[in-house]
Order: C-alpha cells, then sequence, then structure tokens
C-alpha cells in the first residue's frame, strides 16, 4: 500500500494547476531559433576638458620717483640776466636785456641740465610667470542600446527588438486567435 501512495502524489503534483502555469503541456510559451543578431548603437560625443601649460618671460616696468634739481634752470636764468643786463645800454634797455636774458638762460639751463631724461624714468624687470589654457578635446563613442533580433519558428523569420544580447534561442510566446 506505502508503494502506492508515492507514485499517486507525484501524479497529482504533475497535474495541477500550479505545475500548467509554469511550463506544463497547456503553457503557450515556446522557444525559437535565434538566426542573426545586429547591435542597435548610437553614437556618443564626449567633451574632455584639456589643459596645456607653459612658463613665460613678462617684462615688468616700475616707475622711479626722482626728485628733479632745478640748479641748471636756476643758474642759467642768472647768467642769462647778467648778460643781458651787461649788453643793453640805457636803464631801460637793461631791464629788458635782464628780463630777456634771464628767460633764455634759464631755457637753455634746464635744456643742459635734463640731457637724457625722458620725462618719465621706469625699472624693468623680467620674471617668469605660469600660464595655462584650456582646450576641450572631442571624442564620439558608440554605445549599444539594445538587438535586432532575427528568429525561426516553425519555417517562419521573425524580427524582435531587444534589451539585451540573446543566446541561442529564445523563448516566445504563441497564442492563436480566430479571425
Amino acid at each position: 500500500m506505502k508503494k502506492l501512495i508515492l507514485p499517486t502524489v507525484i501524479i497529482a503534483i504533475a497535474a495541477s494547476p500550479l505545475a500548467t502555469a509554469k511550463g506544463g503541456k497547456h503553457s503557450n510559451a515556446k522557444w525559437a531559433k535565434v538566426t542573426d543578431v545586429e547591435p542597435i548603437t548610437r553614437t556618443i560625443e564626449r567633451s574632455i576638458p584639456r589643459e596645456e601649460c607653459w612658463t613665460e618671460r613678462v617684462r615688468y616696468e616700475e616707475p622711479i620717483e626722482e626728485s628733479r634739481s632745478y640748479t641748471g634752470t636756476i643758474l642759467g636764468g642768472i647768467i642769462g640776466g647778467a648778460l643781458g643786463n651787461a649788453v643793453g645800454h640805457k636803464k631801460k634797455n637793461k631791464q629788458i636785456g635782464t628780463a630777456v636774458g634771464a628767460v633764455l638762460g634759464a631755457s637753455v639751463g634746464n635744456d643742459l641740465s635734463n640731457r637724457g631724461y625722458s620725462g618719465s624714468r621706469s625699472k624693468v624687470s623680467y620674471r617668469n610667470e605660469r600660464r595655462c589654457e584650456t582646450h576641450n578635446e572631442t571624442t564620439y563613442e558608440e554605445e549599444v542600446i539594445g538587438y535586432h533580433v532575427w528568429y525561426r519558428y516553425h519555417g517562419d523569420e521573425y524580427k524582435t527588438r531587444m534589451n539585451r544580447r540573446p543566446g541561442d534561442k529564445i523563448k516566445v510566446r504563441v497564442s492563436v486567435e480566430p479571425y
């Protein structure tokens, strides 16, 4: 009697609706042979920043504070005034000569004392400085976003799209409906 109970339980489980839903005789899931797979790609553009640096020699100018001397202008004015006074014969001529001589003497004295002076002097120095520029390099990459899959079922060829690459066969659902 114990020998009959075990086979009866196995048959009852195999015939139950739970077993049928998981791929028993009445399941509509079948297997089809994969005949071709083609990746579906898209091009992705990537911009990669690249920094390029170098050392550059840079010129710097600093103004020099100088105390200017007016000695040449003053001496030129005195000497010119004395000469102008000596040249004149009358009192009025001596006064005009003194004034004109002082102005001309001051001008000549100023020019002589500022010989080689350009008006603004500066100290020139050089320093090495690091300079950098950023350039963007653009690269293009192909990314697989899915697969076109061709498969054969009962002699007919079909095509579908899948998110991942299939193996040699894929599971298909077969349903028959009347017209």
